[in-house]
């Protein structure tokens, strides 16, 4: 709650942080209350009571008015918590970090954030990785060379190798085990059931064999010891750690499209306010209606509708579309849109996630997170595949300990029920089909493919034909020189090149492309005077004693210059794909198409 006594006072509306300077303030039962705007300061004097009774609401409450449901969450709740959710089950959703009762996986947040920093978890792998990698190797060389070499006394070696695999087993692979025991606690049992019990087994056996080899029957003597596999334990830890860091690499770069989608939106907008002036401000300070003006080169930042001037907006990080879309009062905008030539003013309609970027951004997330009727089989056939496994590991326990050879048989069944809890670990199986998933949403969202679930995916194979409704999807997205055709009397040269050299002052696609042309034909080209612009119609001015004018057909109809005998020939063209203009020189129709 604000006071009028602090320096830093917080806004009871929106919860922004405003200064006692700010011109926006108002009276009420004795005390003085501070606003970021002149709409929360509206939103205040026609209800106080409200917001005095109840701790101001974050920013993204009252900037972005966002509706939290369960399939459309932005990076942060109501409360500015961010909400984490399960790559393999996205059902489970918390707020704060950990793991999935179910598989175990780390959440990771619903929407990554732009300027996240590099995965907790992966920077946490890596260390225990790499830290403990040598003693694996240390461990693994005695097991099986250190006999041969006769480095150490047998009995003395496996104090060593229980030493060394103590950080091992305890520090690099507790997470492992923690997740193993989640397992059994949530009764859901996973890949990290088996690894936890494989791995557990082995090293506890051996520690019991290092620190009390007596309780042991003579026949688990081997080479004057019992025989010990911390080994195992090692090596299983330390390819489970490498395998966990390649997925999570992986993972990470599944986030890539999202993050370049979010890169697209600008980070501040222009505000124009009530007395006129204007003030750069963050986007999520942005409130619905308020004036914002755009200038050349710009993004668009929100979707709203033009109130003032008019100029060509480029769409084609929505629509794929190269050429840019004439805007004028009363059409609509998309935010991350981006302004090409012409000032507007517009009036904001749509901010923070309700946005169409955020939209699809949220629909990316979304799909990625969706189950294809694939996984859902598989996530099925996993859980029961780990209880067959243990079944299975538990009878060859047995089997070999009853019915072993003699001297060893315990040994053996220790061994072989922890390699069948080890190889038959189902790991591909349960993380295959949502990696893939992942990885071609991402990759779709990067070419701007969209796709709405998971479902939509493997559908996609039964598919043999494609229906394209634009031109635009299936170009190289930007418009090339076709050719000329010149009018009676006139040399296609020379048309090309006055039409080029007209084009020198505009920025639109379509002249770039004529002037690329003129260069590749290696022609001379001339600086233009008088150069004007119309907004989606073309352009005029002077190139030497020659008036040109070079453009659509409404250009040339606002001239006086009649194209009627040229409809026919220009709809052909235009049913080719191509983008027909006209040049006037000295008032007389010299044709020109692209």
């Amino acid at each position: 709650m604000a006071q009028a006594t602090t320096d830093v006072l917080k806004d009871p509306v929106c919860g922004m942080t405003v200064t006692e300077e700010s011109k926006y303030h108002e009276e009420f039962k004795g005390k003085t209350y501070f606003f970021c705007s002149d709409k929360c300061q509206s939103k205040f004097h026609s209800s106080p009571v409200q917001y005095i009774a109840k701790p101001a609401t974050t920013t993204a409450d009252a900037h972005t008015q966002h509706h939290q449901t369960v399939q459309h969450v932005n990076a942060a709740s109501t409360t500015g918590t961010t909400i984490y959710t399960c790559p393999m089950h996205p059902e489970i959703r918390q707020d704060h970090p950990g793991n999935c009762p179910k598989c175990g996986m780390t959440l990771e947040p619903l929407i990554p954030e732009l300027e996240e920093d590099e995965n907790p978890e992966l920077r946490d792998f890596r260390r225990r990785f790499w830290w403990t990698l040598p003693l694996t190797i240390i461990v693994t060389f005695l097991a099986m060379f250190g006999h041969q070499m006769n480095l150490f006394n047998m009995a003395v070696q496996s104090w060593i190798e229980l030493v060394l695999s103590l950080p091992i087993v305890l520090w690099a692979g507790w997470p492992f085990f923690s997740r193993g025991w989640q397992s059994v606690v949530n009764r859901s049992p996973n890949m990290w059931t088996l690894i936890g019990l494989g791995t557990g087994a082995a090293f506890i056996y051996s520690v019991v064999a290092t620190i009390a080899p007596q309780i042991f029957p003579d026949s688990f003597i081997s080479m004057g010891r019992v025989a010990v596999y911390f080994e195992a334990s090692a090596v299983i830890i330390s390819l489970t750690l490498l395998g966990q860091i390649l997925e999570l690499k992986a993972r990470s770069q599944t986030s890539a499209a999202i993050k370049s989608l979010l890169g697209l939106a600008p980070k501040t907008a222009r505000r124009i306010l009530p007395d006129g002036t204007e003030e750069d401000v963050p986007l999520t300070h942005v409130h619905v209606g308020d004036l914002l003006r755009i200038r050349p080169g710009e993004k668009v930042p929100v979707d709203g509708v033009i109130t003032e001037g008019s100029s060509s907006v480029d769409e084609s990080m929505l629509t794929g579309e190269p050429l840019p879309i004439t805007k004028r009062i009363g059409d609509k905008v998309i935010g991350a849109t981006l302004n090409t030539n012409g000032s507007l003013i517009m009036r904001s309609e749509k901010i923070g996630s309700s946005t169409m970027l955020s939209q699809i951004v949220q629909m990316v997330a979304q799909a990625q997170r969706s189950r294809a009727p694939m996984q859902r089989m598989a996530d099925q056939v996993a859980g029961w595949f780990v209880m067959a496994v243990v079944t299975i590991a538990l009878l060859t326990f047995f089997g070999w300990g009853l019915f072993g050879p003699e001297e060893s048989s315990w040994v053996y069944a220790l061994i072989n029920a922890v390699a069948v809890l080890i190889i038959a670990c189902p790991c591909a199986l349960g993380l295959a089909t949502p990696m893939s998933i992942m990885v071609a949403t991402g990759q779709g969202a990067t070419h701007g493919v969209l796709f709405r679930d998971a479902a939509a995916i493997e559908n996609l194979r039964k598919i043999d034909t494609l229906i394209i409704d634009k031109t635009g999807t299936l170009t190289e997205g930007r418009p090339v020189f076709d050719r000329v055709v010149a009018a009676s009397g006139f040399d296609e040269s020379e048309v090309l090149r006055l039409a080029a050299s007209l084009d020198q002052g505009s920025e639109h696609p379509l002249a770039e492309a004529i002037v690329n042309a003129a260069h590749e034909r290696g022609l001379s080209l001339e600086t233009p005077d008088n150069f004007e612009s119309g907004s989606g119609i073309g352009v005029r001015g002077q190139v030497g004693d020659r008036q040109l004018a070079l453009g659509n057909t409404a250009l040339m109809e606002q001239l006086g210059i009649s194209v009627q005998s040229l409809i026919p020939q220009a709809e052909e063209l235009r049913s080719e794909g191509a983008s027909v203009m006209h040049l006037a020189m000295n008032g007389e129709l010299a044709r020109y198409n692209l």
